[in-house]
């Protein structure tokens, strides 16, 4: 488990900077309502859900022994990087980031069907992207092996 419980303590520490907030100067309400918003147009529970989902599976896969313990590691993910566990925190990140105006402006934006399409489509290009680059990478890892064999300092 060493590798994601690796992952989890970087993402703990990311989230745990509190860093002065943009909207709060403009009216918490106002900005942590459109924060809500936001996260309601954008499936933000979902993704954090679905995120520790996936570390679960690949925690079982790398350690199939483990699936009797599976109830506890996913209690233990949903304590510490679940969605009620993170969502003050990543609101606060975004209330640093965006002012209420923009918040305004990307909520405008979600609501639309184009808006929606993105939220739906746009993982499924990431995960393309990915698969592209890793392709290109393989059908190239001859050179790559070929650059470092030459290299000095070898």
């Amino acid at each position: 488990m060493k590798q994601p419980l690796q992952l989890i303590a970087g993402l703990v520490l990311c989230v745990g900077l509190q860093l002065p907030s943009q909207a709060a100067a403009e009216g918490d309400d106002a900005a942590r309502e459109q924060v809500e918003t936001l996260f309601r147009l954008t499936r933000m529970e979902e993704k954090v859900q679905s995120s520790v989902d996936s570390v679960v599976e690949l925690e079982l896969r790398r350690n199939p022994h483990l699936e009797g313990q599976r109830k506890t590691l996913e209690s233990f993910l949903q304590k510490y990087i679940g969605w009620q566990a993170l969502k003050n925190d990543i609101s606060d990140m975004y209330l640093q980031m965006f002012s209420v105006q923009e918040l305004k402006e990307m909520n405008a934006f979600y609501i639309t069907p184009v808006g929606q399409k993105v939220i739906n489509q746009v993982p499924q290009l990431v995960q393309q992207r990915n698969a592209l680059a890793m392709q290109r990478l393989q059908a190239h890892i001859d050179e790559l092996k070929q650059l470092m064999a030459t290299e000095p300092g070898r």
